[in-house]
C-alpha cells in the first residue's frame, strides 16, 4: 500500500506529531479484507443514560436481602420484567469525592475530585464513555455522540455540556434537538466536495495562524500561564484531530436512515423515546459505537401530567411529590424496556442482535432525595461480558468507578484504573 507522510496522516502542533488511527476510509478496510475471508465479528458498542435527581428509594431499589437471580422486581422496575434475565441491578456504589447533591451527572462517569486542581473549585477528568470512544471510535464517522435534554428540562445534572468529559476533564458538547441529530447522522451534505475541502483548509490555516501567534507568548510566562497555554495548545490539537477525521469522511456517503425524521418540538416522554430510536439507528448503521444521553427531568414530569418542579419532586415525601417521583421512575423503566426491545429486534449480519454486542448503563450520581451514596445503577446487554439477570449488592461506598473499570476490561480495554477506582468488581464478571 502506497502511503505518504503528510497532514492527512499526522497533525503537527507545538513540535509534536500526533498519529491518526487506522481509518477504513483510507484503505485499511481493503487491506484487512484482503488478509482474511473471515467475516469480522460484530463491533462492540456502549450506551450511557444518565438521570439527574435519582429515584424513589422506597420503590425503585430491590430488597438488599434478596441477591442473585431470585430477587423480586420492585414497583419502579416492574416495566422491565420481560427483560429481567438481561439486566443487573447494582447497589452499594458511590463516587467518594461527590459533595454536590444537585449534580446528578457531572461526575457520574468520571469519579473525579472537583478540588483536585489547587486554586480551582471545579475540575473533572475523562468520562468512561470517552475512554471507550478512544478505542471504539477510530473507524466510525463519529467517535462518539452525545445527546442532551431539551431546553428548560430542570435536569439536576450540574455543570457540563453532556455526560461526556474529554481527557483533559473539559466538557464535551451534546445535541438536544432530535431533528438536528437525525440530520447530522443521515442527511447528505449538499455542498460541493471542493467547497467542503476548502472550508477545512481555511479552518486549518486559521489554526496555524493562531498557533504561530501563541508560540510567541511562551517565553517569560509564569507557571500558571504556561499551564494555561499548554491547555490551549491541546485544545488546538483536538480541533485539528476533528478536522482530519472530517476530511477522511468527506467522500464517504452517510448511511441511509433506518427511521423516519422525527417530528419537531417533542418534549418529555416522547422526546426520550425518539432519542432512544436515534441511539438504535446510529448504532445499527455503525455511524458511531459510543453514545450517551443526559436525560430530561422537568419536561418528563410535565409530559406525565405533574405540575411540580423536578427539584421539588426530588425532595419527595408521601403524597403528591412521592406520587410524581414514582411515576417518573415507572416512565424511565418503560422507556428503557422499549429501548432494549429495539436493540434485541435489530439484527447483526451474523444473525445475533445489536443488544448482544451493546453495553448499556442507566443511572445517576444521586441516589434519592439528594443523597450521594448507593448510586442507582442498571447494567444491560452483552457487550462487556458482565453478569446479567442478578441483583448485586456490594459493600457500602464501593467506588462506582470499579463498575466502570470492570466494564472497560469486559470490552477488552485494559485500563489500569478509572477515576477513583480501587479494582474491578469480580461479582460482575460473567
Amino acid at each position: 500500500m502506497k502511503t505518504s507522510i503528510n497532514r492527512r496522516h499526522f497533525l503537527r502542533g507545538t513540535g509534536a506529531l500526533i498519529a491518526l488511527p487506522a481509518l477504513e476510509s483510507i484503505g485499511f478496510r481493503q487491506f484487512a479484507s484482503a488478509a482474511s475471508n473471515t467475516p469480522a465479528a460484530p463491533a462492540k458498542r456502549a450506551v450511557f443514560l444518565g438521570m439527574g435527581f435519582g429515584v424513589t428509594k422506597e420503590t425503585w431499589f430491590p430488597d438488599q436481602k434478596q441477591t442473585g437471580a431470585g430477587y423480586d422486581l420492585p414497583e419502579g422496575l416492574a416495566p422491565l420484567a420481560r427483560h429481567k434475565s438481561d439486566f443487573s441491578v447494582v447497589q452499594g456504589c458511590s463516587n467518594q469525592y461527590s459533595n454536590e447533591a444537585h449534580w446528578g451527572s457531572t461526575f457520574w462517569l468520571t469519579g473525579a475530585n472537583r478540588y483536585s486542581v489547587p486554586g480551582q473549585s471545579m475540575a473533572n477528568s475523562i468520562s468512561v464513555d470517552q475512554v471507550i470512544a478512544q478505542q471504539l471510535g477510530q473507524s466510525t464517522r463519529f467517535s462518539s455522540i452525545q445527546l442532551n435534554a431539551g431546553q428548560g428540562s430542570g435536569s439536576g445534572h450540574g455543570p457540563g455540556l453532556s455526560l461526556a468529559w474529554n481527557q483533559r476533564g473539559k466538557p464535551v458538547a451534546g445535541t438536544n434537538d432530535p431533528v438536528q441529530m437525525f440530520h447530522k447522522l443521515f442527511s447528505p451534505d449538499n455542498m460541493p466536495l471542493v467547497l467542503r475541502q476548502a472550508a477545512i483548509a481555511e479552518r486549518r490555516s486559521v489554526l496555524d495562524a493562531i498557533l504561530t501567534d501563541a508560540k510567541h507568548l511562551q517565553k517569560g510566562l509564569s507557571k500558571n500561564d504556561t499551564d494555561k497555554l499548554d491547555e490551549y495548545f491541546q485544545g488546538i490539537r483536538d480541533i485539528e484531530t476533528r478536522l482530519s477525521k472530517d476530511e477522511e469522511w468527506l467522500q464517504v456517503p452517510k448511511a441511509k436512515a433506518p427511521i423516519d425524521e422525527p417530528k419537531p418540538g417533542l418534549k418529555g416522554k416522547e422526546e426520550i423515546e425518539v432519542m432512544y430510536n436515534l441511539i438504535v439507528a446510529a448504532l445499527q448503521t455503525d455511524s458511531t459505537r459510543v453514545m450517551s444521553y443526559r436525560l430530561p427531568g422537568q419536561t418528563l414530569l410535565q409530559s406525565l401530567g405533574a405540575k411540580l418542579s423536578a427539584h421539588n419532586v426530588s425532595h419527595y415525601q408521601p403524597g403528591e411529590r412521592m406520587d410524581a417521583s414514582q411515576a417518573r421512575d415507572k416512565a424511565h423503566s418503560e422507556l428503557l424496556a422499549g429501548l432494549i426491545d429495539k436493540l434485541k429486534a435489530t439484527k447483526e449480519s451474523d444473525g445475533s442482535s445489536l443488544f448482544d454486542h451493546t453495553t448499556l448503563a442507566f443511572g445517576s450520581n444521586i441516589s434519592s432525595i439528594h443523597y450521594l451514596d448507593n448510586c442507582p445503577t442498571i447494567l444491560a446487554g452483552g457487550g462487556a461480558n458482565l453478569k446479567m439477570g442478578e441483583h448485586i449488592v456490594l459493600s457500602k461506598d464501593t467506588p462506582l468507578c470499579n463498575v466502570w473499570l470492570t466494564m472497560l476490561h469486559g470490552m477488552g480495554i485494559k485500563a489500569e484504573r478509572h477515576g477513583d477506582s480501587s479494582g474491578i468488581v469480580k461479582k460482575l464478571r460473567a
